[in-house]
């Protein structure tokens, strides 16, 4: 700041300090929404009844890359070869982690061969369009499913098990509607 001091008139000193501390801010916000947080706004029905479409999250952008997701986050992937629309991002749900087992079998899932208890999930059934499931997740990834079982939608039954460098953030929680304001 020795260069503002030195800067004779003051209305010109006043001008350069506002300048140099919103460049300092900008770059500090940049910084964050680029490494620690963003705010996702909720496309699609995939994640009802959880998460409604227009829903604005913020979502934390280091857990993925510390390895810090566990079952049952809701999780945002960047999955450009299955999303083709508003930022190739999907938002889903953890439902296994590396190391566990999974399986789909007669509308129910399990993990390490017991059924989990999905209060969440909008109706009362996970298809798997006729086929047996049941697959150990690998090194760095994890199974992902939608909340939404009523309709069909892009999830680990279709894409596969999702390497964690495709993990792009973990929602923390729902900001806006604010009648629904929520910490995950």
């Amino acid at each position: 700041m020795e260069l503002v001091k030195k800067i004779k008139n003051p209305a010109v000193r006043e001008t350069v300090d506002w300048i140099i501390h919103i460049g300092i801010a900008i770059i500090i916000a940049i910084f964050i929404t680029k490494f620690v947080f963003q705010r996702t706004v909720v496309y699609k029905i995939s994640m009802q009844p959880t998460l409604k479409e227009g829903d604005n999250l913020i979502v934390e952008k280091i857990s993925p890359k510390i390895n810090n997701i566990d079952k049952g986050d809701i999780i945002t992937v960047y999955s450009p070869e299955y999303v083709h629309e508003k930022g190739n991002t999907m938002i889903k749900r953890v439902i296994a982690v590396e190391g566990d087992t999974i399986k789909i079998d007669d509308g129910k899932v399990y993990v390490n061969d017991k059924v989990i208890k999905e209060d969440y999930i909008l109706g009362d059934y996970t298809d798997n369009s006729g086929e047996y499931i049941e697959e150990k997740i690998k090194e760095d990834h994890v199974y992902v499913l939608g909340d939404n079982r009523e309709e069909k939608i892009i999830d680990s039954r279709e894409a596969g098990q999702i390497k964690m460098e495709n993990v792009s953030g973990k929602a923390v929680m729902r900001v806006f509607p604010f009648n629904k304001f929520e910490l995950f």
